[in-house]
């Protein structure tokens, strides 16, 4: 593997090229970030003339349409087709989103595509989340609690706590946030980022947890939490449309409060 941080795309030598087909009047270019571990060498753009009338709406519909009638060899992630899995996040036209949330009419001209920024690449646009999911492993993401369970079965809380977890479940670890988060680039060995904090925040607020102080405990670090600067580049790329920088802020709140 290498490791891949956007490079100016005069470093990117062009790859392949691949036209539309005879008669397409409606034709959209799409330069694709391609890197074959097994080839090695150095990246490529190949490009590929897609006529949009024979294509689906979104981004993942034209890369479904090069790999399964153009180019086997493209790889990359994909699942629900719905913005549920987060298994399709990639940089598109400079943002990180999600390729089957992201319309190509919404691109003005060449659509650019490349992996998440500042992760190692295993293939194409497919990157390396072995550290980042060892991270939300460290969080513990699931429920924690010394107490039995009521004879019904169910934990219950009430609207207003439920609310509280309001914009934090909703996230589905597409990392699209922690790879736009500078602080997360320069500290990614130490510092969780905006979206496994967002997932910590998830259980600390959570009424019907009973590890709280247990959870901010690990939290309590100069660099796992307070590495975030509030960049907000977090809540700017989010293709859920949640706020990762509100909920480290409120994070640091909580700290603050048990602590006086």
């Amino acid at each position: 593997m290498v490791e891949f941080a956007l490079p100016p795309k005069s470093r990117i030598k062009p790859g392949k090229t691949w036209p539309a087909p005879q008669g397409a009047t409606k034709v959209k270019t799409f330069r694709i970030y391609r890197w074959d571990p097994d080839k090695g060498g150095n990246p490529t753009l190949d490009t590929f003339h897609i006529d949009l009338d024979d294509c689906g709406p979104m981004v993942l519909d034209a890369l479904i349409k090069i790999k399964n009638e153009i180019d086997p060899t493209l790889t990359f992630r994909r699942s629900c087709r719905e913005g549920i899995c987060g298994s399709c996040a990639m940089n598109i036209d400079t943002d990180n989103t999600l390729a089957c949330l992201k319309p190509i009419e919404e691109v003005k001209g060449t659509v650019d595509i490349y992996p998440l920024p500042h992760m190692s690449v295993v293939k194409d646009l497919v990157p390396d989340l072995t550290h980042i999911y060892a991270q939300y492993e460290l969080i513990e993401p699931w429920m924690k609690t010394d107490t039995p369970a009521p004879t019904s079965g169910e934990r219950l809380q009430s609207p207003e706590e439920r609310e509280k977890l309001d914009g934090l479940w909703e996230c589905v670890l597409c990392f699209c946030c922690s790879t736009s988060c500078p602080s997360y680039w320069w500290n990614a060995d130490r510092y969780l980022g905006p979206a496994i904090l967002l997932q910590a925040a998830r259980w600390v607020f959570d009424s019907r947890d009973e590890a709280t102080e247990e959870r901010l405990d690990m939290l309590d670090d100069p660099f796992r939490l307070y590495r975030c600067h509030t960049i907000m580049n977090c809540t700017a790329t989010c293709p859920k449309g949640l706020n990762p920088g509100k909920a480290i802020a409120d994070l640091k709140i909580a700290m603050f409060e048990r602590t006086g």
